[in-house]
């Protein structure tokens, strides 16, 4: 039997280790296709808020005194700073959706996308 010698090692680990290592950008691997720009409420926010929140936070339901299918209620948590504390499952904030897992990332970043636009109604 044949056994490699130091040499053929080297060159072994060598070209495993060359093979291992290029340029990876995490965001062309894995695009998230979430577009963030020109959110606007009506078209973007309240969508979200109704497929997650509006079960339990419309005007009709209103839990906990917190309503969040008109722009004035939204605007209420966004500026007291609960909304995305919530939304986030964030340290001192109510998780929500209550009891459930955290929203996906995409809704998400789109409400902090229009919140940093200054929130506006349209």
């Amino acid at each position: 039997m044949r056994y490699l010698t130091p040499l053929s090692l080297l060159a072994i680990a060598l070209l495993l280790g060359v093979n291992g290592c290029y340029y990876d950008v995490e965001e062309e691997l894995y695009p998230s296709g979430c577009d963030t720009a020109n959110m606007s409420f009506s078209a973007h926010v309240l969508p979200i808020l109704n497929d997650n929140c509006n079960a339990c936070h419309a005007s009709s339901a209103a839990l906990g005194g917190i309503v969040m299918d008109t722009y004035t209620e939204v605007k209420k948590q966004v500026d007291n700073g609960k909304l995305l504390g919530s939304i986030r499952h964030e340290a001192g904030f109510s998780p929500m959706p209550q009891g459930q897992p955290q929203i996906a990332n995409c809704p998400i970043d789109r409400i902090a996308a229009w919140i940093q636009a200054g929130a506006p109604n349209n």
